[in-house]
């Protein structure tokens, strides 16, 4: 056999397995690779989607958080003007406390003050009805004089 036919056989078994390759061995791995390609992408879709849901995700969460931030305000307010009100009715309460006191106070003295004028008053009878009775050198009777004696006191 000669180069020729050596180079014919070379020929056609390699045209043979070219043939055998596109008929079994191409079809399987351009069929995988087209499934890879089908994954990539809807992979890609997914990652694509999930980017966009992730930011959705966090405005809602920055609207979310604002609002929070807002109504947490709203609350601190509104405990400060409660603590401001309970503050004022305890001041109030202590206002009318110390004027009922003071109120109380002042009609003690009042009493304890007629009741020093009155004892001061009858201790001046007394002494008067001394005095008188040392310079008449003699006792009185302090039943019997003892209108003459609150009329002296009234007017002392």
């Amino acid at each position: 056999m000669g180069i020729n036919a050596t180079l014919i056989v070379q020929v056609i078994t390699f045209a043979l397995f070219v043939w055998f390759t596109m008929k079994f061995v191409w079809p399987p791995i351009t069929q995988a690779m087209k499934e890879r390609q089908a994954r990539i992408a809807s992979g890609l879709a997914a990652a694509d989607k999930g980017e966009k849901a992730l930011e959705e995700a966090a405005t809602q969460a920055e609207l979310e958080l604002k609002a929070a931030r807002t109504q947490a305000q709203e609350i601190l307010s509104n405990a400060s003007r409660q603590a401001s009100k309970i503050v004022e009715d305890a001041r109030e309460t202590a206002r009318s406390e110390a004027d009922r006191i003071k109120a109380a106070g002042h009609d003690e003295v009042e009493r304890e003050l007629a009741s020093a004028r009155e004892a001061l008053r009858k201790q001046v009878g007394e002494l008067a009805v001394l005095g008188a009775a040392r310079i008449l050198k003699r006792e009185l009777d302090t039943q019997a004089h003892a209108e003459v004696i609150d009329a002296l006191a009234a007017q002392i």
